[in-house]
């Protein structure tokens, strides 16, 4: 009897063993991408990160934008109309690492800023998720989305997330529909 309880006890462990190493292999490992002029995508990835507990990474280029709205806007329509890929100043050290990337920026003349395709094009994303999520003034994604999968096109493109402006009152409740939409809510 002693032998079959012990062999039930050792068998029972040995499962529960395995259900935890199960669990820690599905855990996906999540990078939090973002580039911000004005500081309203950095304040959304910094929520996301919270509730996520994703790691954190600021898209930077080694020359810095101008701090003047009209001037910066002038800027970001030379960078895309040249297909610019501005030097970034900040490097992932390991993205193979990450399954899921989320991708953070302005829309700035209706697209991605140049900085983000510069990201993209740095780093193999096949066969990671993206999910994108876009600061905006009232133009939401523009072509941005196309430009993220024409830029990753063997990544998958997770539901994305339009946020006006730094997003209000209801940003904290709209981060967590987002995620959960994405099979990232708690």
């Amino acid at each position: 009897m002693k032998r079959i309880t012990i062999a039930m006890l050792t068998l029972f462990t040995l499962c529960i063993a395995m259900e935890t190493a199960v669990k820690a292999e599905k855990k996906q490992r999540i990078l939090i991408a973002y580039f911000s002029w004005s500081g309203n995508s950095r304040g959304i990835a910094q929520k996301i990160q919270r509730k996520t507990g994703g790691d954190l990474f600021e898209i930077k280029t080694v020359s810095s934008y101008s701090q003047d709205y009209s001037t910066v806007l002038k800027e970001a329509q030379k960078e895309q109309r040249s297909d610019a890929r501005p030097k970034l100043k900040t490097h992932v050290k390991n993205i193979r690492k990450y399954d899921i990337i989320i991708l953070g920026y302005p829309n700035w003349w209706a697209s991605i800023p140049m900085p983000v395709a510069t990201f993209l094009e740095e780093y193999n994303l096949s066969g990671k998720r993206i999910i994108p999520f876009c600061s905006h003034g009232g133009g939401r994604f523009g072509q941005s989305l196309t430009a993220i999968a024409k830029l990753s096109p063997d990544s998958k493109m997770g539901e994305a997330l339009s946020v006006h402006y730094s997003g209000g009152s209801s940003l904290d409740s709209d981060i967590d529909r987002w995620l959960s939409k994405n099979g990232l809510g708690k």
